[in-house]
């Protein structure tokens, strides 16, 4: 027996000795129109996504695919032409068949034209040939239709036999060797791979692509360890997933403003600072002083919940307020380089910790005065006032005589607060001036917060005179100003009281950023109030969260329903029982006073019935419009605590989901409505349909 040349076609008898025998279930070979000729394959280009080290290969969308193939026609594969994908978070380098993230480290990926594709029998997915294999087979195709000669026979790289029937009938068999003492052949055995030609015969899941147009940027912070959902995924996975729920939200809440092309989309960019955190050396040292038992609850420990206590740390705080600073300026700034036309806002959204730490930063901003007449202008405007701030300081602490020497170093208040005892030294200023300025440093920084932008209110600054609302750090400047800052399932206000915040004052805002949106689920135990912090004397429920599809959620009605009903039913029998009592106990009047009487007694019944049922005509699970309430001026003036709607399984047991409820924002359309809604509201752009329960 001699084997066949890799991709060579055999002859009709040498197919017949080596073809298997049909199957009982294959349907008979296809009679080719003779009306139709040999058409090329279109091709679609995929990339490779290894989870768990298992390959998958993903499509590229329409849009996508139809740019590769452009510059693939065009030349593209000899030099090293760079093809944006994916809404310009991604470079396909087409020479090198390479696909890299832009802003977020991730492993390469393999990229592939395809044509024919494969699929066993344990395969959820079509798998795409090599290019080089698609171009043989698709040779022999041709060959096959322009000839009408079927039962073609081809091997593959690795043995494996391939064998084209009729159009519709094509399969891949594996290689199982059969060895002897001469020679080792190839044979068709097991269950054959089912061979398709051209992406519209595998089913596959082709996106059409996202708008070209971005008019919102969006840099989102997550919270304490690496894995952001309950399926222990990443923040750039969670983020993606946010995504694509924010644009099939725009295309079914704001067609109008799409179809009149008045709207493209909203770009999420995740910021991660986890790894930055444990690649400082700290895991090596917690390693040396964790215990040996219970490992895996201790490993996931020093992972994700000790990130609260590093950030509660000054050291640690500080490492983590620089990269979330730097690594959102770095964004922000290779944002408009791949995008120089970008004219649209940025805002800042965080989960949990993430919001805990953009909140103190955003706190720490520098609010720029209205009348800037040039950039230089500014910058001396503020070196000045910041050398001015000195000298009141050193006036302050009695070290007037050394005014001289810190202006001829350029000292304004933040540098100096990062001044230390050697850097003090080395200026020339004695030990007792020394220990005089670092003791004010280290006392200041306490009361940066409270004392510059008015954080606290009066009554609370009066009664607590070391309040410290946050950290002490040096929180670093944003290169842009923040149009609004959403935080999920967030613990502020709890960070907040336990730093001896009792109440925030209703005249502050963010020095930076006018708008803040509190949004959590009812179950989330993570998450707390900011209202009540505001406003301490009046008790009020937080806003309802529509339903996307623009109802309350069935189970909520019913539930609102049956406790309407519950109490019209005890008012109506408390007020009859009332009036049979009030019948009873009197005495027997004249009949000519009997229709006064009747008048009397129903006016009386009602004056007692009011009273007693008013508490329970409105209980806060039946009010349909909440009162307005003046929450300050944190979110301009509007409501900031929103909350979501919980599901009807989440329902019937609020612990078992409690988990759940801090980590299901990611896929949420109601949270990613109300973010969308109040971006483009800034913009004047409304949903197609108002949603009950906005502001």
């Amino acid at each position: 027996l001699r084997r066949s040349p890799r991709g060579s076609i055999m002859s009709a008898a040498e197919q017949q000795q080596a073809q298997p025998p049909p199957p009982a279930a294959a349907p008979p070979a296809a009679e080719p129109d003779p009306g139709s000729g040999y058409a090329a394959v279109a091709p679609h280009w995929f990339h490779c996504k290894v989870t768990a080290g298992r390959e998958r290969w993903v499509p590229f969308s329409s849009q996508d695919s139809q740019r590769l193939e452009e510059a693939h026609g065009s030349g593209g594969d000899k030099g090293d032409v760079v093809v944006p994908t994916s809404g310009g978070r991604y470079d396909v380098h087409l020479g090198r068949r390479q696909r890299m993230a832009v802003y977020w480290e991730e492993e390469v990926s393999e990229v592939r034209r395809c044509t024919w594709f494969y699929k066993g029998e344990k395969d959820n997915k079509y798998i795409p040939y090599s290019e080089t294999f698609s171009e043989e087979l698709e040779e022999a195709y041709m060959i096959a239709v322009t000839l009408d000669e079927w039962k073609k026979k081809l091997e593959s790289p690795n043995r494996e036999i391939i064998i084209l029937h009729n159009p519709k009938l094509m399969v891949h068999y594996q290689p199982v060797a059969v060895s002897d003492d001469w020679v080792s052949t190839p044979t068709e055995q097991g269950r054959p791979r089912t061979v398709k030609r051209g992406v519209e015969n595998i089913a596959a899941e082709i996106p059409n692509g996202e708008p070209l147009q971005i008019d919102h940027l969006v840099f989102v912070v997550h919270g304490i360890g690496p894995a952001c959902d309950i399926r222990f995924r990443s923040i750039v996975q969670c983020v993606n997933d946010f995504r694509n729920v924010s644009l099939s939200m725009l295309q079914a809440h704001f067609k109008k403003a799409q179809e009149q092309q008045q709207i493209g989309r909203v770009e999420f960019l995740p910021v991660n600072w986890h790894s930055s955190l444990h690649s400082t050396g700290v895991d090596v040292d917690l390693e040396r002083i964790t215990l040996p038992s219970i490992n895996r609850l201790r490993h996931f420990i020093n992972d994700t919940i000790l990130d609260v206590f590093f950030y509660n740390s000054s050291t640690y705080c500080q490492t983590i307020v620089d990269t979330v600073a730097s690594e959102m300026n770095r964004l922000h700034q290779l944002f408009l380089q791949r995008n120089p036309l970008f004219s649209g806002g940025v805002s800042i959204a965080g989960h949990s910790l993430g919001s805990l730490i953009l909140f103190d930063l955003l706190t720490n901003q520098k609010a720029a005065t209205e009348d800037e007449p040039s950039e230089e202008g500014s910058r001396t405007a503020s070196s000045n006032r910041g050398t001015e701030e000195v000298e009141e300081i050193l006036k302050k602490l009695e070290l007037s005589e050394y005014c001289d020497v810190f202006e001829k170093e350029k000292m304004d208040r933040q540098a100096l607060f990062l001044c230390t005892e050697k850097n003090l030294k080395e200026m020339g200023i004695p030990l007792g001036p020394r220990m005089k300025i670092l003791h004010y440093i280290s006392s200041g920084r306490e009361m940066q917060v409270c004392l510059l932008h008015g954080l606290c209110s009066p009554r609370a600054r009066g009664s607590q005179t070391r309040t410290s609302p946050q950290v002490s750090a040096n929180y670093p400047q944003l290169n842009y100003k923040p149009t609004i800052f959403f935080a999920f399932g967030s613990p502020i206000g709890m960070f907040l009281t336990v730093r001896g915040v009792k109440r925030i004052n209703p005249n502050y805002s963010l020095p930076t950023c006018k708008g803040f949106f509190n949004i959590f689920h009812p179950f989330d135990p993570v998450a707390y109030r900011i209202e009540p912090m505001i406003v301490p004397d009046v008790e009020f429920e937080p806003m309802l969260l529509p339903h996307h599809k623009g109802r309350k959620r069935m189970h909520l009605e019913l539930k609102e329903g049956l406790t309407r009903m519950s109490v019209d039913l005890k008012n109506n029998l408390l007020g009859s029982l009332r009036v049979a009592w009030q019948s009873f106990t009197r005495a027997p009047l004249p009949a000519v006073e009997a229709a006064s009487t009747d008048t009397e007694v129903e006016a009386e019944a009602g004056a007692e019935k009011l009273p007693d049922t008013k508490p329970e005509e409105t209980p806060a699970a039946v009010k349909e419009e909440p009162p307005l309430i003046n929450v300050g001026r944190l979110n301009g003036g509007n409501r900031i605590d929103y909350v979501l709607q919980e599901k009807p399984i989440e329902s019937f047991n609020e612990y078992l989901f409690a988990l759940q409820g801090h980590l299901c924002y990611w896929e949420s359309e109601d949270t990613v409505l109300l973010v969308l809604k109040e971006i483009y509201q800034t913009q004047g752009i409304t949903p197609d349909q108002p949603l009950p329960g906005g502001q």
